[in-house]
């Protein structure tokens, strides 16, 4: 299922085992890949597994 791939911020902060704070700043330097569903930000556990194996 979609869904189970798609994580809320406090799922990626939780995941990453950073602040809350600390991906609202991501966002806005557009440094994570994100998107916006209904309203939300969501974020896909593939692309962020991916982000992080480039960002290294």
């Amino acid at each position: 299922m979609v869904s189970e791939n798609l994580m809320t911020i406090d799922e990626l902060a939780g995941y990453l085992k950073v602040k809350k704070r600390t991906i609202y700043e991501w966002l806005k330097l557009k440094k994570v890949p994100a998107s916006k569903v209904i309203g939300q930000w969501r974020f896909s556990r593939d692309k962020i597994d991916k982000w992080l194996k480039i960002d290294k």
